[in-house]
């Protein structure tokens, strides 16, 4: 945890389809009188054309180097140093000129979200408080299976390929050995609720420290 003075920063981490953007979204509403700054890592993927091919010549996402590390360190950097960023909103399976322009604001609160939270140690030592999500690996498949068909139009045999090839693969390699970093635990099941409201009063009683 870094004590320095300066805004609250809680990463949120997590494998593929954990849902670590749902409990972003969640935190942002629970502070939204603070109006906190919202950072995901998804919006720094490199182009396609940049990325790794796997050995069956499929595109590997799923790696640390799939975004670029560099500029997302700079600008969570200038974020906590109390100065607006601007950063195209990355979706898949559209060309980069589709991509539309975000200003964030810098707020005494910033939520960071992302694969490699923990991996990216420059990243790492930003955080104030972080957040592991957990949740039954068949749990993310059926939810990467419901937003890659819906979201990106990919089709089942390819999601189940990747889920296989390089989701579990980068789980196992860049995530899950990083667990016990965390300061907090989320369980993403039944004991949601329960854990979400035992989160909240750790980022409470972090923000009073922070003030004090």
């Amino acid at each position: 945890m870094n004590k320095n003075k300066g805004p609250v920063v809680i990463g949120i981490c997590g494998g593929s389809g954990s849902g670590k953007t749902t409990l972003l979204r969640r935190i942002a509403e629970e502070f939204s009188s603070l109006n906190p700054s919202l950072f995901t890592m998804d919006n720094y993927y490199h182009p396609i054309e940049e990325q790794r091919l796997d050995e069956n010549g499929i595109v590997n996402f799923d790696l640390p180097t799939a975004l670029d590390e560099e500029q997302l360190t700079s600008d969570l950097r200038t974020l906590v140093a109390g100065k607006p960023i601007e950063v195209k909103e990355y979706f898949f399976n559209t060309t980069p000129a589709k991509n539309v322009l975000l200003t964030i604001q810098p707020s005494e609160i910033i939520l960071v979200e992302g694969l490699f939270l923990y991996h990216y140690q420059e990243v790492h030592k930003l955080l104030t408080f972080s957040v592991f999500v957990d949740v039954d690996h068949s749990i993310q498949l059926d939810r990467r299976i419901y937003r890659d068909q819906d979201n990106r139009g990919y089709k089942r045999s390819d999601i189940i390929y990747q889920w296989e090839n390089h989701v579990m693969p980068c789980f196992e390699a860049y995530i899950a050995p990083h667990r016990m970093k965390a300061d907090f635990h989320f369980r993403n099941d039944q004991r949601a609720e329960e854990d979400f409201s035992a989160l909240m009063a750790a980022i409470r009683n972090v923000l009073i420290h922070k003030q004090s």
